[in-house]
């Protein structure tokens, strides 16, 4: 392109990234809440955070769960986002779908009881996290996953 290695790969390189961002931007966008659950999410993230704590601290789920939800607090003690956190709204909304997306995985792998148990927050932003997590009403008709 440049006629020069160094440049060439320099460019190679931040284009990879750029796209790289922009596909984890579409698949959070595919994978945030639907309707007003964003705004419910963003309420009960501070429950929600001192619930992944517990449940990766829990030593009788199994390790998958717990490497999962560690990697996840990881991510959010990142200073670096996928969407920068000063920007308004959209900075805290990508932490806020990531959080959803790992909850559900875990929710269905180790069952609702198992993180009702460890629920700091009130009965309502449990309910919330039960729709955030799209399992209220599996969970209600019976089924299990």
């Amino acid at each position: 392109m440049t006629g020069s290695f160094w440049w060439d790969l320099a460019i190679g390189v931040l284009g990879a990234l750029l796209l790289a961002w922009l596909a984890l931007v579409l698949v959070l966008a595919a994978l945030r809440p639907r309707g007003g659950l964003l705004r419910e999410a963003l309420r009960v993230l501070p429950d929600v955070l001192r619930l992944v704590r517990r449940l990766a601290a829990d030593s009788t789920l199994p390790r998958g769960i717990r490497i999962r939800l560690g990697l996840l607090l990881a991510y959010l003690a990142m200073p670096i986002d996928v969407i920068p956190d000063f920007i308004p709204v959209l900075g805290y909304a990508d932490d806020a779908i990531i959080v959803t997306a790992v909850l559900r995985s875990v929710v269905r792998r180790a069952g609702l009881p198992a993180v009702r148990a460890h629920w700091p927050g009130t009965e309502d932003g449990f309910v919330a996290l039960t729709r955030l997590t799209g399992l209220g009403t599996a969970t209600d008709s019976g089924r299990s996953e």
